[in-house]
């Protein structure tokens, strides 16, 4: 089964900006593009027609906007679309079951870095069990950056860009790494890979008598783990070239540093099956609320 790229739609211009994400990246990826309609519903006056009729007109209005517009910007991109019957949060996990990548648009914070993040799409990245990105209006394309013309590549679809990841070499994720690499490769892009970690306190060395390794020795060791966890990624991407970077302190700290400029950062979340709470995990939360670019949020189990 070969899994869409799904954007979700509601005639905002965040909801714009998904889905002209979605559609690159659908291009980059060479899979199809899915439209899911689950926003508000947007009545059309109308003399003749019942409010239920008046009230489809327009949400069918909305999708097919959307689908030409789309078509205009993207021909040859294979799109369906769906007038969700249910609520957004249940239409968008149900979405988020079946496809390759959920794409949702969130306002950006005005002159500050960072997404402002309805109940709805925290519902969502914090449930959902496929990988699920944010994009903010503001943010350009790949059909603005090559001026708008319908001559994009059809492989690769490169930019100058870096792609950026977190990793916890505690709780190493196959599908987070995966995904990290497939972007950056189908991107032409540069990976960068950030782990972090915390320094033991010396009293808790005190009881077993050992002393403390020093800053230097902890992150060669913590440097020679990440190269090792790597190495079977780079084999398998050969044309991804990738940096390495170890910081002690907060993990979010050097990953907002690192993907300051980037055209992507991607970041795990634990799993929670069945959770109705928003587990998204303060790493992930630090940067949702304060990247400058796309942000991956991918599950792990």
């Amino acid at each position: 089964m070969i899994r869409p790229i799904t954007a979700g739609v509601d005639g905002s211009s965040e909801s714009h900006a998904a889905v002209d994400w979605a559609a690159d990246e659908a291009r980059r990826r060479h899979l199809p593009l899915h439209l899911v309609h689950a926003g508000p519903r947007h009545p059309l006056p109308s003399t003749t027609a019942s409010a239920d009729h008046g009230e489809l007109l327009g949400e069918e209005g909305v999708l097919r906007e959307a689908a030409t517009r789309t078509r205009t910007r993207h021909p040859g991109l294979h799109i369906s679309h769906e007038q969700a019957s249910t609520d957004p949060l249940t239409a968008l996990l149900a979405a988020a079951g079946w496809t390759e990548l959920l794409v949702l648009g969130s306002r950006g914070l005005g002159t500050v870095a960072g997404f402002v993040l309805g109940s709805v799409s925290q519902s969502v990245i914090a449930r959902a069990q496929r990988p699920v990105v944010l994009v903010r209006a503001k943010q350009r394309t790949l059909h603005e950056e090559h001026g708008g013309g319908d001559d994009l590549q059809s492989t690769g679809l490169p930019l100058a860009e870096v792609v950026v990841v977190g990793l916890d070499l505690g709780h190493p994720c196959d599908e987070l790494i995966g995904f990290a690499f497939q972007a950056a490769d189908v991107r032409h892009a540069e990976l960068h890979v950030v782990h972090a970690y915390c320094s033991p306190l010396s009293h808790d060395f005190a009881a077993t008598h050992h002393t403390p390794p020093t800053d230097r020795v902890r992150m060669k060791e913590r440097g020679r783990a990440l190269t090792q966890l790597l190495q079977p990624w780079r084999e398998k991407w050969p044309r991804v070239s990738v940096v390495e970077t170890v910081a002690p302190g907060n993990a979010a700290e050097p990953l907002l540093r690192a993907a300051s400029g980037a055209g992507l950062v991607i970041v795990g979340r634990r799993s929670h099956p069945g959770s109705l709470g928003l587990h998204t995990g303060p790493v992930t939360h630090a940067v949702l609320h304060h990247a400058d670019c796309p942000v991956v949020v991918v599950p792990r189990r």
